[in-house]
């Protein structure tokens, strides 16, 4: 009786800790179960068919498991017998060898589908059939951050990276140490981020507005629990409007009251050569060009000036353990931290922040602004063709001053190209 109520008792306890902890409710902006995008969706729809698999076959052994007990439990009469002893069965054998590999066959050809589909980075197609302009953005993890380089739009940024709804994103990952993992439950999967040059490529694809919540998912150091980054998805309107905002940052613009702008001097005596603002060259700390519209500060503590205070007078010693800013040379008074930090408050470029994110303003546009080049020689190709059907009658005289025309515009349009890749 003793040994009965001992296992009751464990059994109990397993139950009503199982029930507490299946009430325990996730973050939904950390969530793989709430997909809103569409490699998210995907793996989500994996997810859903392995369990359905995996329950099919815990109900199927159950209700054998079952029967066996009832249909040949030992009956009254019977203790001394024994039931003929069956040797093999070729159709049981033959029945279970089968149907698990049916039931792998129905899981592994849709993870190999999405597998292939989820590694596709050809670029996206219109109605029309034409390929759409591909944004690239080149990911750089740190311990513990995150640096997002945008290609082709001279943008830089860090711990926040913004992406257009409803249109793929591509992304080139590296490592500048260990390896991290870079992963975004509520939009894609993980990816490995590995140092020593080997790149490896993902895309992201929000189907609605959002701040969504990214975690390195690789054990990278003291700090990888705090290696936190948010991607900030805005309609494609409000990105266009973030990209002309951002990109208009020079780093030299001047604050408006005198302590922020004592403080840009500080910051540009001590910090400069770790830190950026605007689109510089990639430092050793992370770019601070739109710091004000952060949500979080180092990525998981509350945005507000004490924590930035403590973060600069302690280089974030304990905020988080083993960061590179602990070898950091600066040595501040308590009023250059403060001018600092003013600073450092005022760096907020566009009106296009995480709240716009959540309001539920929607701004279309087919993003066509970024990529100026491109449409003006389309545009210039449609009309040197017209003008040439239209003139097509005319003396070869015209012909020769039309071609000679159209040679000089093109070569001012590549000159004026490679200036501005330049």
């Amino acid at each position: 009786m003793k040994g009965w109520m001992s296992r009751f008792k464990a059994v109990f306890a397993l139950t009503v800790m199982a029930l507490i902890l299946s009430g325990c409710s996730g973050e939904s902006f950390l969530s793989a179960l709430q997909p809103s995008g569409e490699g998210a969706s995907m793996l989500l729809d994996l997810m859903i068919l392995s369990i359905v698999i995996m329950l099919f076959v815990f109900v199927i052994v159950m209700i054998i498991y079952v029967f066996v007990i009832f249909k040949f439990r030992q009956k009254k009469g019977q203790e001394d017998f024994v039931p003929k002893q069956v040797e093999g069965s070729r159709g049981l054998e033959t029945l279970w060898t089968v149907i698990p590999i049916i039931l792998l066959l129905i899981l592994a050809v849709p993870t190999i589908q999405y597998t292939f589909a989820l590694a596709d980075m050809s670029p996206e197609t219109t109605e029309e059939g034409q390929e759409k302009e591909q944004i690239w953005i080149d990911v750089t993890g740190k311990q513990y951050w995150w640096h997002f380089e945008y290609r082709d739009l001279d943008i830089t940024t860090s711990q926040e990276v913004y992406i257009p709804t409803d249109r793929r994103v591509n992304l080139s990952m590296i490592s500048d140490d260990v390896i991290h993992s870079f992963w975004v439950p509520s939009i894609q999967g993980k990816m490995d981020v590995n140092p020593t040059g080997n790149r490896n490529e993902m895309y992201l694809q929000a189907s609605e507005e959002g701040v969504y919540w990214g975690k390195c998912a690789e054990l990278c150091g003291p700090s990888h629990s705090l290696m936190d980054f948010k991607v900030v998805a805005v309609s494609p309107g409000e990105f266009e409007q973030w990209v002309e905002d951002m990109q208009s940052v020079t780093g030299e613009e001047e604050p408006e009251s005198e302590t922020a702008t004592a403080g840009q001097q500080v910051f540009a005596d001590n910090c400069m050569s770790c830190h950026a603002i605007g689109a510089s060259q990639y430092k050793i700390g992370p770019n601070l060009t739109n710091f004000a519209d952060r949500e979080k500060l180092a990525g998981v503590f509350d945005f507000n000036e004490e924590n930035l205070k403590e973060w600069i007078s302690t280089k974030g010693e304990e905020m988080k353990p083993g960061n590179q800013m602990m070898s950091a040379g600066y040595d501040l008074n308590e009023e250059e931290i403060d001018q600092v930090a003013e600073y450092l408050m005022t760096l907020s470029p566009s009106d296009v922040t995480p709240e716009s994110a959540r309001n539920g303003v929607y701004e279309d546009s087919d993003l066509s602004g970024l990529f100026p080049e491109e449409s003006s020689e389309d545009g210039e190709g449609e009309s040197d063709s017209e003008e040439n059907n239209s003139e097509g009658g005319e003396g070869s005289d015209d012909s020769d001053s039309d071609n000679s025309d159209s040679g000089s515009d093109e070569s001012g349009d590549n000159n004026s190209e490679d200036s501005s890749n330049e």
